[in-house]
C-alpha cells in the first residue's frame, strides 16, 4: 500500500467487549479500539472502563457520536447540543477523552434537515471541531454507512475531518465505492486518515463467503484462506489505510492481521471495480 502499512483496528460493534479479547489483540500488535456511543445498548464506554480500564490506557480509543436512546429505541440527532453532550458523556464514562470522535452516519438525519442538510452538517462538524480545541477529544472525523448523499454538500463551509470512515470491501457496490472516492478526495484525505469498516458485510458465515474465491484479487494468496484475502483485498475497495473488524475471537483476529504482507493485484481490483460500474449502470435506479 502507497504511503503507509495497513493498519488493522479492533471494532467492537457487536462485540461482547470481554477482556480476554483486549489483551489478545495487544499480543497481536493491535493497538486502537473503535467503539460508539450506542453499541452494546449503549453501554460500551461503561463496560469498557468497568472490565478493561487498566488496558484503555494502552490502546488509541476512536468512539461514535450521532445515535440516542429514545422513547422506540435508538434515535438519531445532528443536534449540536445533544452532540456536544454525547462527547462529554463519553469522555466521562471511559475514564479518558478519546482519541478520535466521529460524526456517526450524518446522512441518516439530513434527510428529515432538508432543505437545511449543509446548515445541518456544516453545525455538526463545528460541534465535534470545538470538543477538539476544549480537549474533549484529540480529533474528530465522519463515519458514513452511505456517503453519496453528503457529497452535494461539501465545500470549504464544512470543517475538515481529520478521519473518514466508509463501508469498504468485495461487498459494497459500485456507487458507494465510488462516492467513497469522491468523499476523500473532496475532503483532501489518504493513507491511514481514511479508514474502512464492514470488511465481511456483517459475518464470515454468510453464504456468499462460501461462493466466491477473493484470492484472485493477491499477486500470491495460495497461503490465505477465503476469508483472509476477501480482508486484504478491503483494503484497496475503495482504497483505505486502516480497517475496523469486529471479533470476539482473538485467533481471527490474529488470522486477519497475518494477511498484511500480501500484495493486491491492482489491474485485477480496478478491473473488478469497471465490471461493478457496469453492472449498476445496467441496474434501473
Amino acid at each position: 500500500m502507497r504511503g503507509a502499512d495497513p493498519r488493522v483496528v479492533l471494532g467492537l460493534h457487536r462485540s461482547r467487549h470481554e477482556r480476554r479479547l483486549l489483551t489478545g489483540a495487544l499480543d497481536l500488535g493491535v493497538t486502537a479500539l473503535d467503539t460508539s456511543s450506542n453499541y452494546l445498548g449503549f453501554r460500551s464506554h461503561e463496560v469498557l472502563a468497568r472490565t478493561a480500564g487498566d488496558l484503555l490506557p494502552k490502546f488509541t480509543v476512536s468512539t461514535k457520536v450521532g445515535y440516542f436512546p429514545g422513547p422506540d429505541g435508538a434515535e438519531h440527532s445532528l443536534d449540536p447540543a445533544r452532540l456536544r453532550a454525547a462527547v462529554e458523556q463519553a469522555a466521562e464514562d471511559l475514564g479518558r477523552e478519546p482519541d478520535l470522535v466521529f460524526l456517526h452516519n450524518p446522512e441518516h438525519s439530513l434527510l428529515e434537515a432538508a432543505p437545511h442538510n449543509q446548515d445541518a452538517l456544516v453545525q455538526a462538524c463545528a460541534t465535534l471541531d470545538a470538543a477538539v480545541a476544549k480537549g474533549l477529544c484529540a480529533a474528530w472525523g465522519v463515519a458514513s454507512w452511505d456517503p453519496l448523499p453528503l457529497l452535494s454538500l461539501i465545500d470549504m463551509t464544512v470543517p475538515k475531518p481529520a478521519v473518514l470512515m466508509v463501508r469498504a470491501g468485495l461487498l459494497v457496490g459500485a456507487r458507494t465505492l465510488d462516492a467513497a472516492d469522491a468523499l476523500t478526495k473532496a475532503w483532501g484525505l489518504e493513507g491511514a486518515k481514511v479508514w474502512g469498516m464492514s470488511p465481511f458485510g456483517g459475518s464470515t458465515s454468510t453464504p456468499v463467503w462460501d461462493r466466491i474465491d477473493p484470492r484472485v484479487f493477491l499477486r500470491d494468496g495460495s497461503q490465505l484462506s477465503c476469508v483472509q484475502a476477501a480482508f486484504r483485498v478491503t483494503y484497496h475497495l475503495p482504497r483505505v489505510g486502516t480497517v475496523a473488524v469486529g471479533t470476539d475471537e482473538p485467533a481471527h483476529l490474529g488470522e486477519l492481521v497475518g494477511t498484511l504482507a500480501g500484495g493486491v493485484d491492482e489491474r485485477t481490483v480496478q478491473e473488478y471495480r469497471s465490471l461493478l460500474r457496469d453492472r449498476s449502470r445496467a441496474q434501473p435506479a
